[in-house]
């Protein structure tokens, strides 16, 4: 399923320094669906030439903190990151119920989660910094759902990646529509996405034949890359988040086109 887009690049309003020295962050406000989203480009300044671009789908609370963390990393790998915004700028809820509340929104409408998702990856298609033509779109927890909602509707891009998100969708025949690998980084003990959930997973992307790498690690529960993580059935683990990073590593080598620029 193909979606039209208006997609608008209002401005990059701030930059500053890290203290990275050449990483720079930028915010940049941008629109779908008649809403005004806000995200964050990421990269270092010292590379002249385009980049490959990582989009960043965000956890149930909102662009946060950690995914501008996770942006930081990825631009200290020579591409450049862009933390999108699902929700719309100045939301981002506070309490469980509300988070439950609003990432049940896209859930429920996932027309709308792929027309958000698609507005940031055509947001980074603008960018002078960005090699257009190698875009990988990653997501964590909710964001994962995101990101592979985004594979679903047929987005032409190098690849997608979700770390821990959920894995169901109300139209698993829209895996027919994928069009570049995926990489799944999955707790193996993550209650919230039962073995029942990941076997229709694996099914939907056999029946599609889809080219896909599951990875799940054991003894990781949910939200096992969130360094904040730390209850029960959501918890940090720093043995699968090193897995799954150089997991995400190799990914991005293998499906960008274009070698990591030298800085």
């Amino acid at each position: 399923m193909n979606y039209i887009h208006t997609v608008i690049l209002i401005a990059a309003v701030t930059a500053f320094a890290t203290a990275r020295g050449g990483i720079v962050s930028e915010t940049v406000e941008y629109k779908a669906d008649g809403a005004v989203l806000e995200g964050t480009l990421v990269y270092d300044d010292a590379i002249e030439q385009p980049m490959p671009a990582v989009v960043i789908y965000h956890q149930w609370g909102g662009a946060s903190a950690y995914e501008q963390k996770r942006a930081e990393m990825i631009a200290g790998l020579g591409y450049a990151a862009f933390v999108a915004d699902i929700y719309g700028k100045g939301i981002r809820p506070e309490t469980v119920e509300q988070k439950a509340g609003l990432s049940s929104k896209y859930k429920e409408n996932r027309e709308l989660m792929r027309e958000r998702a698609k507005a940031a990856v055509d947001t980074v298609r603008e960018r002078s910094e960005v090699d257009d033509g190698n875009i990988i779109a990653i997501g964590y927890c909710f964001g994962g759902t995101v990101a592979l909602e985004l594979a679903r509707s047929g987005e032409e891009i190098n690849g997608f990646v979700s770390f821990h998100g959920g894995l169901a969708t109300p139209t698993p025949e829209d895996a027919n529509n994928i069009q570049s690998p995926l990489l799944i980084c999955h707790g193996a003990d993550d209650p919230y996405v039962p073995a029942e959930e990941v076997d229709a997973f694996k099914k939907e992307m056999n029946d599609a034949g889809v080219k896909y790498q599951f990875i799940a690690y054991p003894g990781a529960v949910h939200s096992f890359t969130d360094w904040g993580a730390d209850s029960d059935g959501a918890r940090y683990n720093q043995a699968a988040d090193e897995a799954s990073w150089d997991a995400f590593k190799s990914f991005a080598d293998e499906q960008f086109s274009t070698p990591i620029p030298d800085a």
